[in-house]
């Protein structure tokens, strides 16, 4: 279930003991011993506290792991268990990724869109791909339109005017979701907001977006996840 390469970057994480030792466990795939666990824990750059009993923690998870007369096996229950705290869904890159991310939260001034983000980096731990595919780009578009409206809606409208004679002058951020997102990719550009290489990754996130954001058979795993979140880290998130 889980890779000894893995299990060095989840140990060191701040868990409670019976979830480290299920960690641990979980690194195996035949039933072993508590010195084996020990030993593992060691190589992986973590030494139990002398005063673990490590069979009493492990008898005390109610299920999750199971002692059988050949040692010590985590459950089914036990395997969900480190799913549902995010572990094992989540690569060591991918945790960079997230860790980036949350250290941003911090740095956005809009409340909805630290909320977009927090959902985005919850979902993504969590292994639900599209959901954080869909919730991130919420959150990049939020964060072109309040930075839009404060320091460039003037050039912004002149551009949208001179494109679209149809266009309506934006006052608000409401009124700036009005454009279809790929037509708010180009103004950007035209005005010196974003690169042109920039745009064209953007409009690659805004494409996996809308794959994602309906019923199909596309199927999307945790590194393009991670390289989705990445781009808008490094090119709206960190810049905006």
């Amino acid at each position: 279930m889980l890779s000894k390469s893995d299990l060095k970057t989840w140990l060191h994480r701040d868990l409670a003991p019976s979830d480290k030792l299920l960690l641990v466990l979980s690194s195996f795939d035949k039933p072993c011993q508590v010195k084996d666990l020990k030993n593992a824990a060691v190589e992986a750059g973590f030494r139990m506290p002398k005063n673990w009993n490590v069979s009493g923690i492990l008898g005390r998870t109610k299920g999750l792991a199971i002692r059988t007369p050949t040692g010590w096996e985590i459950a089914e229950s036990g395997k969900q268990h480190l799913m549902n705290i995010g572990v094992s869904r989540i690569s060591p890159s991918a945790l960079h990724v997230a860790t980036d991310l949350r250290s941003t939260l911090a740095k956005i001034p809009d409340d909805d869109t630290r909320a977009f983000v927090e959902e985005a980096i919850k979902c993504y731990e969590l292994g639900l791909h599209r959901s954080a595919i869909t919730m991130s780009w919420l959150a990049a578009v939020d964060v072109l339109h309040n930075h839009i409206l404060k320091h460039h809606l003037k050039a912004f409208n002149d551009e949208a005017k001179r494109v679209d004679q149809d266009w309506k002058i934006a006052r608000s951020t409401d009124d700036l979701g009005r454009m279809k997102e790929s037509n708010l990719l180009d103004r950007l550009d035209a005005i010196s907001v974003i690169g042109k290489n920039v745009k064209k990754e953007l409009k690659g996130c805004l494409d996996r977006r809308n794959a994602c954001g309906h019923p199909n058979s596309l199927k999307i795993g945790a590194n393009t996840v991670a390289h989705h979140l990445e781009i808008l880290l490094l090119n709206v998130f960190k810049v905006f």
